[in-house]
């Protein structure tokens, strides 16, 4: 790792959760051509070449520990971002238990617990923390009590741990809207966004993750809400 404290450059490695696919992609391909190395954690095999490991983030802590096998083997971690994220949107009543207890896990409690698992590393190198949360984790609607309860959690979580680590690693709460991902794909069609929505290009959000990243040692971007300009769930 770089002597010099945050920062994305040369040799700096950047753990990005989810990314295989959609924003957690987008970040990886961002992080490639700034000259840092990404690795990965997801069930599906991410960019050739990029490093990475599988795990079911549902399993928190086996999501611990294939954090500390991929920090170790890559030599340490400088960055962390929690792109992973799953939705099943549904009334409370139609969607079963299982099911909402895993968008709960994967989009907050694999959150807090892949940075527990990073944190030993992340303060070796005065690093830095992005997590991706939502405009449903400031503005909840119908038909996503999970999603809503997990991404309210990330906000919140978020908010608590930039307290706590003021000083040694940056943390950064990233708050998107809708992404022209593969996200909405499996969705029942009256979930899905319509023909004339208007999603932002997830290079986009990606290059805003970059900039957080990029931020000196001292100086911090505590919030950011990424969307695009006529975005119909923020404000």
């Amino acid at each position: 790792m770089s002597e010099h404290p945050r920062g994305v450059g040369v040799g700096r490695t950047v753990l990005v959760t989810g990314g295989s696919s959609g924003l957690g992609a987008a970040v990886v391909a961002a992080v490639a051509r700034g000259g840092g190395r990404p690795v990965v954690l997801d069930r599906q095999a991410p960019a050739d070449g990029v490093p990475w490991l599988e795990c079911d983030l549902a399993d928190t802590r086996a999501a611990e520990e294939a954090t500390r096998r991929l920090a170790e083997r890559e030599g340490g971690l400088d960055a962390v971002v929690t792109a992973a994220g799953i939705d099943v949107p549904g009334r409370l009543a139609d969607v079963p238990g299982e099911t909402w207890d895993r968008i709960v896990t994967v989009d907050l409690l694999a959150t807090a617990a892949v940075i527990r698992a990073a944190l030993p590393f992340l303060e070796a190198s005065r690093g830095s923390i992005v997590t991706v949360a939502s405009t449903l984790g400031v503005k909840a609607v119908s038909d996503a009590t999970a999603y809503c309860a997990a991404k309210f959690g990330v906000v919140g979580f978020t908010r608590a741990l930039a307290a706590e680590l003021a000083g040694t690693v940056g943390v950064t709460l990233l708050v998107p809207g809708g992404m022209r991902t593969a996200f909405f794909d499996d969705r029942d069609q009256q979930y899905r966004p319509g023909p004339d929505a208007i999603l932002n290009d997830p290079a986009d959000t990606a290059a805003a993750v970059m900039f957080a990243l990029s931020q000196p040692a001292g100086c911090a971007v505590r919030e950011m809400v990424v969307c695009a300009e006529q975005e119909t769930s923020y404000p």
